[in-house]
């Protein structure tokens, strides 16, 4: 029986393989879930807890707290996916995702964890070098820095206007358009949750304080099988109290590049 097509560059499922993947998946769900009333039943949490995450904020936020999570509940066996792109939830077989914005499948359910503010921000360097922008028709005469595809040319505000830029630079990968942005390339459009240590530390600052940008909250996405295990109903009101303690404040940067306009205003005064 031929299950897989092998190629020089992929690997494909069979219809069979599709089959049997489908019904493996199945009978290692119930085990899981066999194993997990055992758990409930001796009052604690064991066996494993498969989670997906967005590759920056899986790394630089999550991580951690799983850890910690993990030193309470030693019976557990984490496991982390950190991705690029849309997480395959159901597909993966994992119990819960992590992910800032919903999932297309409206078959999931999703719990708010914490706000996801989001600020246009650049090095001090290139502020100093071409200066800040004041207003949204300032960003034309930028390098900025956009996550997508490489037709993507533009910026959308929260409440539907856009800007269309001119000459971005463009990439898919969050990792580096945060290098880049830290490097002095250009401005870029950033989570607060990605860039609070960089605004903190003066590698970054925010520009334009004054835009709304669409904001996407942190949220706990999960298969309606997994509703009822303990495992994910302790991971999630785990997560969702450190988030939300965690949370940055916006306020704070904000005023901190309201003193760098005023800055800037009196030494142009003085000139």
């Amino acid at each position: 029986m031929t299950l897989l097509h092998r190629t020089t560059r992929s690997v494909v499922l069979t219809d069979r393989g599709r089959q049997f993947f489908q019904r493996a998946s199945h009978l290692l769900t119930e085990l899981e879930t066999a194993e997990q009333e055992v758990a409930n039943d001796a009052d604690i949490l064991a066996g494993p807890l498969r989670i997906i995450a967005g590759m920056e904020f899986g790394r630089r936020r999550l991580a951690p707290l799983l850890q910690e999570f993990r030193l309470l509940h030693p019976e557990l066996r984490v496991h982390l996916d950190a991705v690029q792109h849309d997480a395959r939830l159901v597909e993966g077989g994992y119990d819960l995702a992590i992910w800032v914005g919903d999932l297309p499948d409206s078959s999931l359910i999703v719990r708010r964890l914490a706000p996801n503010r989001r600020v246009i921000c650049a090095a001090p360097d290139y502020l100093r070098r071409r200066g800040a922008p004041r207003n949204l028709s300032d960003l034309v005469r930028h390098d900025c820095i956009v996550v997508g595809s490489s037709e993507a040319d533009r910026w959308r505000l929260a409440d539907g206007q856009s800007i269309k830029l001119r000459h971005p630079l463009t990439t898919n990968d969050l990792a580096l358009a945060h290098a880049w942005a830290v490097g002095g390339a250009g401005l870029a459009v950033k989570s607060l949750w990605d860039v609070e240590d960089e605004l903190r530390n003066g590698e970054l600052e925010v520009v334009l304080p004054h835009l709304a940008l669409p904001e996407s909250a942190v949220n706990a996405v999960y298969p309606r099988s997994r509703d009822a295990a303990a495992k994910v109903r302790a991971c999630i009101g785990f997560l969702a109290d450190k988030l939300k303690a965690a949370a940055p404040v916006a306020r704070a940067f904000f005023e901190r590049s309201g003193s760098r306009s005023r800055e800037e205003k009196c030494v142009k005064t003085k000139d």
